[in-house]
């Protein structure tokens, strides 16, 4: 039937092109999905390894230490930067910079953009401006994209993380050893900041103020509800692994309305989004279909000015509608 029907088709017209696009089309989702559910996998099997073998390879406190310095902290678990906000969202975004990297990052950034301001306009004083602006605002724009992902992807291993440890206490595993089963269970961000928990609590700390440090270099909300539990817990006494169960619940409920509460948002976000580039797209069209529509105007004093204004009242529109769909839970 298939064979009859692409007979049929004349492949040399419109129909023909159509379909063999939509046919290369499917066959590459098809192979990308599988591609990248086994890299996924792979991954996550390679993290897990990876962890062990340095847990295993060298020294504990050697070891803790490594892995504060590739997170910006000092060996004791402070702060290594001066500035207090740049070194946590430094943490809390998962990147190993260090803490040369960042002010590279910002000289190069800064350098392209003065390189294709300076192509497009010709204007040196502007194109300095937007370098400067930009060397300092794209590394912590892409440092606040980094953290809210690695959040969004820890409030979403968090549950089955503490399953892990209600499952391993159950058992009648202590603490530690429940921990260091969720290391070996889960892949990163979880695994990677209980693995420095673990640590942690090897070399003195105890089960609470390891779980802060933990909340302190991930910054999820719902990690506050854990360490807040477990201190209780602790002063007072009773039964964890309860605890835990009602804690995980909880969590899942919240993580249920954020996405309901995202879901009713999505219209409001998709307006802005549209509205944002809009004027962007239309500008660029009426640049390639009738170049001539603002280049007789582009060089009137008034225009430059107006369309400079433009964009701050949309940024501030942007900004507006932001916070009009950005709901807490």
């Amino acid at each position: 039937m298939i064979a009859s029907y692409f007979h049929d088709v004349d492949l040399g017209g419109a129909t023909g092109y159509v379909l063999l696009i939509s046919i290369f089309c499917l066959f590459f989702l098809t192979f990308e999905a599988i591609f990248l559910s086994l890299a996924r996998r792979s991954a996550t099997r390679g993290d897990v390894g990876r962890r062990m073998r340095v847990a295993s390879d060298e020294d504990g406190q050697a070891s803790l230490v490594k892995k504060r310095r590739r997170r910006s902290l000092r060996p004791d678990g402070g702060y290594a930067m001066q500035m207090v906000w740049l070194n946590r969202l430094v943490l809390q975004s998962g990147v190993h910079w260090g803490m040369a990297a960042l002010p590279v990052g910002s000289i190069t950034s800064g350098a392209i953009l003065f390189a294709l301001v300076t192509l497009a306009t010709g204007s040196v004083p502007m194109a300095a401006v937007i370098a400067l602006a930009g060397g300092l605002c794209l590394p912590i724009i892409a440092l606040v994209i980094l953290r809210d992902r690695r959040c969004r992807k820890f409030e979403d291993q968090l549950p089955e993380a503490i399953d892990v440890l209600v499952r391993s206490l159950r058992a009648g595993h202590p603490v530690a050893s429940a921990i260091r089963l969720v290391v070996r269970e889960l892949p990163n961000p979880i695994g990677a900041e209980f693995s420095i928990a673990s640590d942690e609590m090897t070399y003195g700390l105890d089960l609470e103020r390891a779980l802060m440090n933990v909340s302190t270099r991930v910054g999820q909300a719902d990690l506050a509800l854990l360490v807040v539990a477990v201190g209780i817990q602790t002063k007072t006494g009773g039964n964890l692994a309860e605890i835990l169960t009602g804690i995980a619940k909880v969590i899942r409920e919240r993580s249920k309305m954020r996405l309901k509460a995202r879901a009713l948002s999505a219209e409001g976000r998709f307006s802005a989004l549209t509205l944002t580039l809009l004027p962007f797209v239309v500008f660029g069209m009426l640049n390639l279909i009738a170049p001539h529509f603002y280049g007789d105007v582009w060089n009137v004093p008034l225009v430059k000015p107006i369309l400079a204004a433009a964009v701050v009242w949309m940024t501030l529109g942007d900004l507006l509608m932001y916070r009009m769909v950005k709901i807490d839970v």
